[in-house]
């Protein structure tokens, strides 16, 4: 089966979370005048897996860096992986565009859908959403993450079969 690649729309992309973009996005002057704020682009996601939380177990929003490896086309999209516990969001840093591919359903992957954000373009994953890893396009690039970190399972895997081709121009 193959994917067909679509832009990433803030609308298009609403059932799996949101799009992290300036582009007709609220914002306002601070400090004074001097910096532009782009008020609340996406909403971080802190679960707990149980009811039982005390100090030693609780969950925190975490930044990261991942550095993702440019991935070699046709591809084949063989997995994907949902955080249930917590969002995810993936900020591009490197001024490359890159691919986003994610699926529908809850306990399994449904419908795929496979897209193409600008190098401007942040995604945030609600919690939940199954999605691929990282797609770098033409380089490795450097994504800024923000995600969950605490006690649970919060990271599983799922095999598709068959796996998906995902053809890049």
């Amino acid at each position: 089966m193959t994917l067909n690649i679509e832009p990433l729309t803030a609308e298009s992309f609403a059932p799996f979370g949101e799009v992290i973009q300036t582009e007709s996005a609220h914002s306002f002057l601070i400090n004074n005048g001097t910096t532009e704020r782009f008020h609340a682009l996406a909403a971080v996601e802190l679960l707990e897996e149980n009811s039982d939380v005390t100090r030693e177990n609780h969950c925190r929003a975490i930044i990261s860096i991942f550095r993702a490896e440019a991935r070699h086309f046709p591809f084949s999209v063989s997995m994907l992986e949902k955080h249930p516990l917590g969002s995810q969001a993936f900020i591009p840093l490197s001024g490359e565009p890159y691919l986003v591919v994610v699926a529908t359903g809850m306990d399994s992957p449904g419908q795929l859908r496979a897209f193409i954000a600008t190098a401007t373009q942040g995604v945030n994953y609600r919690a939940g959403v199954w999605h691929h890893p990282l797609l770098a396009l033409h380089k490795t690039c450097d994504f800024l993450v923000v995600d969950r970190q605490g006690s649970g399972v919060n990271c599983i895997e799922d095999d598709l079969d068959p796996p998906y081709l995902l053809i890049y121009p």
